[in-house]
């Protein structure tokens, strides 16, 4: 089954409550939290994400795009979070272990990100680990951009991995996501879709989902 995971990176927030019950019909909440250090952008922090989960019940996938991670696990865990990512390049190998292991201490889920640059083989110390590795088909930091299609190999490199070492594991991509690079992403693996102003630009946003998922 296709997973469809609005980010409302794209949602009005003077109207955050408003655009969430929007997205009711789409199976994850897709939360970016950005520092301004990790990315040259800010957004929101574990207060944001606490008041998001008093206005809904739907799965909370809360990315984070920020330096030493393991700082501010907990407190997102406390906020609500379900599910917290953390980028492998974000930290020492040793402390992304240590991020993984307090998030799941917490009763969450955990995952890793890989940017675009970054290769497939770097999620390979955390495989065994994680409930979802996350593809950026996107530079983090920023709405709105258009989807690398270059990124498919790494999907796919990554899919195969997952089937062989950790068959449980979700695979999700993030960004440029639509109703055609969407069937793109599936097909090269992936089963988590995250989408912005694909499905808040929409005229019609639990048809947009609809199509997303396929």
């Amino acid at each position: 089954m296709i997973k469809i995971a609005p980010s409302i990176l794209s949602a009005d927030f003077a109207y955050l409550a408003r655009d969430i019950e929007k997205i009711a019909d789409a199976d994850y909440v897709h939360v970016d939290v950005m520092d301004g250090q990790f990315v040259p952008n800010m957004s929101m922090g574990p207060m944001v994400v606490s008041s998001i989960r008093k206005a809904t019940n739907m799965f909370l996938d809360v990315h984070l795009m920020i330096v030493e991670p393991i700082r501010f696990v907990r407190q997102f865990c406390e906020a609500g979070a379900d599910l917290v990512t953390v980028h492998v390049e974000a930290d020492t190998e040793e402390n992304i272990h240590a991020a993984l292991d307090l998030i799941h201490s917490m009763g969450k889920k955990a995952g890793v990100v890989v940017k675009p640059k970054t290769p497939a083989e770097a999620v390979l110390p955390f495989i065994d680990k994680v409930e979802l590795i996350l593809v950026m088909t996107v530079e983090p930091g920023f709405g709105g951009q258009s989807f690398m299609a270059d990124m498919m190999p790494k999907v796919a490199a990554l899919r195969k991995l997952i089937d062989e070492k950790n068959p449980a594991c979700e695979l999700e991509v993030d960004g440029g996501i639509d109703p055609v690079t969407a069937r793109v992403a599936v097909e090269a693996g992936a089963n988590v879709l995250v989408a912005g102003s694909s499905v808040y630009k929409a005229a019609d946003i639990p048809a947009r989902i609809r199509e997303l998922r396929g």
